[in-house]
């Protein structure tokens, strides 16, 4: 098979188009959705994924369409094939049977448009499924989740198994509205390449849920990256919600960031009246072959009702046209967001560190003088709902350390008591006062720490004024830690890891911090103690 990524950096290459559009044109009814194979009482239709088996012609033919109109990669018909978007139909015994045969229809159609001149790839779908785990669904209590970090990583888990099984080229993880439910699917995918011996190329792809610019659990496109981009992904983007003009700024946003190729397939405009998208083939592709001439584009397409018609005019509107050369991740488009840029480069580098009610001014150690070899990629990032970029031009970092058990009697009153609401204003008053990192602790002896700690940040990711800024997971216990991983969609720093518990431990939690998608504050501490050199 030629390289995917060899093929990126010589062309731009096209993507499939919307599934469910196509389903929709053959006015299916129950019985199509039906097979010998299937034991649910319920009602079946609408639930497409099983129409791999069910109807693989239809499936199929689907495919070889968008082939025949130019896509160079098409995704399996499998965006709700998993546990617990299928638990709606009763049919999550069967999610491996749905998901092999749907790589199966796929591969059989990529086989039959495949040449040497122009080869074709398969990308398993995962989508974002049909929980949340960054938001509550009462609202009345905003700590409740109806999903965990370990049941998406599961769910994740079945399926990708099953995709790969089933023979796809790439994985594609797409509609991602809560980083956390992909940050789960990211955590699977880690695990499933490490056993199977062989990592698969992936993309990761977002969506912005309206014109505020930020997904439904609240983050930047530039947040978003920062989350995700521990995966290496192949390429990273965002697909639907939006029409293909309101792409633009997110785009630029994340080009200016993401060192990897850029993937974007709009709707084909926002639902009218009667549930229909009016933007057509020739609009579609006008706006995105002037994305792909300003040089934001590596992989182009279309989602919800965009048809063969699209794919194939916007085919036509991006050959030949360079495709985006990475920039080294040097951001600057949105500055206030990206941290502070005061004092002096002498007092930068000094190394001092400041303790002002509650709050910590040091100096951050990837600081130093810039020297002519620096590189923009090097720039330590981080993440809550808006980035944290630090560069040589970054003053000291401020992290807020209110919301710690241990260092503040008035937070550990609080928690002590049960009243989390007093301890999120404390919280939310470190932020306001300039914390650019809030540190959170729970270790008390008279306290479950690791139920304290995710019942705090479940309400904190519910307060944008808090959760805009990324979160330090502090805890001397590692199952306090990771239980608070599981917790954050941004892009969080663990503190610390030492050495006190040997080199073997210290690297299997390390390991798993990057798993997480998280930084690491490193203690110098080894089984003998504190160092003292």
């Amino acid at each position: 098979m030629n390289n995917i990524s060899s093929l990126l950096e010589s062309r731009i290459l096209v993507l499939d188009g919307a599934m469910g559009t196509m389903i929709q044109q053959h006015n299916l009814h129950e019985k199509d959705f039906r097979h010998s194979s299937f034991t649910s009482v319920q009602s079946l239709f609408g639930d497409n994924d099983l129409l791999s088996i069910s109807r693989p012609d239809i499936i199929q033919g689907i495919h070889e369409a968008y082939l025949e109109a130019g896509a160079d990669i098409i995704s399996t018909n499998t965006f709700n094939a998993t546990a617990i978007s299928q638990l709606d139909y009763e049919m999550q015994s069967h999610v491996r049977e749905i998901n092999l045969a749907a790589a199966q229809v796929a591969r059989a159609a990529v086989d039959k448009f495949q040449s040497l001149e122009k080869p074709r790839f398969v990308a398993g779908a995962l989508g974002p499924t049909s929980r949340t785990a960054s938001i509550s669904p009462k609202v009345e209590d905003a700590a409740f989740r109806n999903v965990t970090f370990d049941e998406l990583v599961e769910t994740y888990t079945e399926q990708a198994t099953a995709l790969l099984d089933g023979g796809v080229d790439l994985l594609l993880l797409e509609t991602i509205f809560d980083t956390l439910n992909a940050k789960a699917a990211l955590f699977a995918l880690e695990n499933l390449f490490e056993a199977r011996g062989q990592r698969t190329p992936l993309i990761i792809s977002g969506t912005i849920t309206d014109q505020s610019g930020r997904t439904l659990s609240g983050q930047t496109a530039e947040a978003f990256y920062i989350s995700v981009k521990h995966a290496k992904p192949l390429a990273v983007g965002l697909n639907c919600a939006l029409g293909a003009e309101m792409f633009r700024p997110h785009l630029r946003a994340l080009s200016s960031i993401a060192g990897e190729f850029i993937s974007c397939y709009p709707n084909a405009g926002l639902p009218n009246a009667f549930g229909e998208y009016d933007d057509t083939p020739e609009y579609m592709a006008q706006v995105l072959g002037n994305f792909a001439k300003e040089g934001l584009l590596n992989l182009v397409g279309g989602c919800c009702g965009s048809t063969p018609a699209h794919i194939r005019a916007i085919a036509d509107a991006v050959r030949g046209v360079e495709p985006r050369r990475a920039q080294g991740a040097l951001v600057g488009q949105r500055p206030s967001l990206l941290g502070a840029s005061l004092g002096s480069r002498q007092d930068r580098h000094r190394g001092l560190s400041l303790r002002d009610n509650g709050v910590v001014v040091g100096a951050n150690p990837h600081i130093r003088p810039v020297t002519e070899n620096d590189s923009p990629i090097t720039n330590p990032m981080f993440s809550g709902l808006e980035p944290l970029v630090i560069t040589a031009d970054t003053n000291f970092v401020n992290v807020g350390e209110r919301s710690n058990i241990t260092g503040s009697p008035k937070f550990s009153k609080a928690i002590l008591e049960g009243d989390f609401e007093a301890g999120l204003v404390i919280a939310r008053q470190q932020v306001a006062a300039g914390a650019q990192i809030v540190d959170i602790n729970m270790d008390e002896g008279l306290l479950d720490s690791q139920a304290a700690m995710v019942k705090f940040l479940s309400l904190v990711a519910g307060e944008p004024e808090i959760a805009r800024v990324p979160l330090m997971i502090d805890s001397s216990k590692w199952d306090v830690l990771e239980a608070g991983l599981k917790c954050v969609q941004g892009k969080a720093i663990v503190n610390s890891l030492s050495l006190k518990d040997g080199e073997t431990e210290f690297k299997r939690r390390a390991e798993l911090v990057r798993r997480y998608g998280a930084a690491a504050v490193v203690m110098a501490f080894d089984e003998a103690g504190q160092a003292d050199d």
